[in-house]
């Protein structure tokens, strides 16, 4: 199964004899609530659910984002509608980040049909897919979640992946040359890492570059499909971000690891070292 899909394949499994239970995950970084937004509006049928109180657990040494406990999302997503023998989509008000938070936490406990709607609700619309207010009351999923689908990193896994393999930073790329750090304690980034900004990965309209071009661009990075010896993982500045990135790897056919505590966790403590500069060193 692909990662994404395109609205107009959207429209034709909602369609189809199986239909897929939708997700809106509409979030702005430090931004208001957006569930008023998902009230004035979303695709037929699709359950809104909160980034940061149901995709995370509370913010501290783990991190802005942490991953929230299984069995806490496990409850969440039955509450959504979703079970374990049936597909799911997510999708955002477009970037992409918030979906693909959902779509990594689904994968890594174990969901084996989740995707995400390339180019979020921007993309429905375009295409003349329509919008309700309407409240939705699913019923009961059966999902139970079984975490190890897709690869974690802790801080020291991500710092040896830096020595041995390929980590690649998500966030822009003055933040990881640490020219600025508007929310972190310290700018920089993991010594090693390598940076590759997640806004690099989608053209102007927010949908993913091809798969071609995206294998173009990893492996410029030094990530190549074929390598299969050299592990990749990503951060980014607490996990969000960084999700977009594993899936625009998947899309290029490369498996990754996410570092989900990312640089809020590494940067909190100060013995662990910090890079600044263009270089990965």
């Amino acid at each position: 199964m692909t990662a994404i899909l395109s609205a107009s394949e959207l429209m034709s499994e909602l369609a189809g004899p199986r239909p897929p239970v939708l997700l809106d995950i509409r979030w702005q970084l430090g931004g208001p609530d957006q569930r008023p937004a998902y009230e004035a509006g979303h695709v037929p049928g699709a359950v809104y659910v909160d980034l940061d109180r149901e995709l995370a657990g509370p913010a501290g040494s783990g991190g802005r984002h942490p991953l929230p406990e299984p069995e806490a999302f496990g409850a969440v997503m039955r509450r959504a509608g979703v079970s374990a023998g049936a597909p799911v989509v997510v999708y955002d008000g477009g970037l992409g980040w918030a979906a693909a938070r959902a779509w990594w936490l689904l994968r890594w406990t174990g969901h084996a049909e989740v995707r995400v709607l390339d180019g979020g609700l921007a993309s429905w619309t375009a295409a003349g897919g329509a919008v309700s207010a309407d409240a939705v009351s699913p019923a009961e999923g059966d999902f139970k979640p079984t975490p190890g689908g897709l690869g974690l990193l802790d801080a020291d896994g991500a710092a040896a992946l830096a020595r041995e393999g390929v980590l690649l930073d998500a966030r822009a790329g003055e933040r990881y040359r640490g020219e600025v750090e508007p929310i972190d304690r310290v700018g920089g980034h993991i010594p090693g890492a390598v940076s590759a900004p997640t806004t690099e990965n989608v053209g102007p309209d927010g949908r993913f570059l091809p798969g071609a071009e995206l294998r173009a661009r990893f492996a410029g990075l030094g990530v190549t499909a074929e390598d299969g010896g050299r592990p990749v993982g990503v951060y980014c500045g607490s996990g969000v971000s960084g999700a977009h990135e594993v899936l625009a790897l998947e899309v290029a056919g490369v498996a990754a690891a996410l570092y989900a505590g990312s640089w809020s966790e590494w940067s909190s403590d100060p013995d662990r070292p910090v890079a600044t500069g263009p270089l990965p060193r």
